[in-house]
């Protein structure tokens, strides 16, 4: 039996009829063909599936779709152009790329809830998602550029 939500996703109210076991990551991807966040680990450890609920970066593979009703989130494919996406592309900051959108996200959201973060929080932040191919330096230049972008930038004001 489906059971109907509606939530808002990238800025669009959808109303979505849902079986109770499926997770919103197969929602995402096989109900309204948003399929940047992966499937890695489904268990929460690998971060490659997360999003944004409001600000806040979460794995969604650990909510299901039943629980999503009335809420409001964000995907990689809502984001537009950002600071984060194009300090990626600059700093080569991913390899094969499956976990490069759940990091982007990641970083997204460090960058709304923490806009003055150091090397260390950027570290600490990220320590909830996983990539086999990198050692994570070039995803934290990049992160560190924006907030030092943002930051001078906030000063010419």
């Amino acid at each position: 039996m489906r059971q109907k939500i509606t939530c808002t996703i990238n800025g669009e109210k959808k109303t979505i009829y849902v079986r109770q076991a499926t997770i919103l990551l197969d929602m995402l991807r096989d109900e309204l063909g948003l399929t940047g966040a992966k499937p890695g680990c489904k268990n929460g450890d690998c971060g490659t599936c997360t999003i944004l609920k409001g600000n806040r970066p979460m794995k969604s593979c650990l909510m299901l779709a039943v629980e999503a009703d009335g809420e409001n989130f964000t995907t990689i494919e809502g984001l537009k152009d950002t600071p984060i996406q194009k300090a990626f592309l600059e700093k080569f900051a991913f390899q094969c790329g499956y976990c490069t959108s759940g990091f982007i996200m990641n970083c997204h959201a460090l960058s709304i809830c923490q806009p003055n973060a150091t090397a260390y929080d950027i570290k600490n932040w990220l320590q909830s998602n996983i990539c086999r191919c990198t050692g994570y330096e070039e995803i934290k230049e990049a992160m560190l550029e924006v907030l030092q972008n943002r930051h001078c930038n906030s000063k010419k004001i």
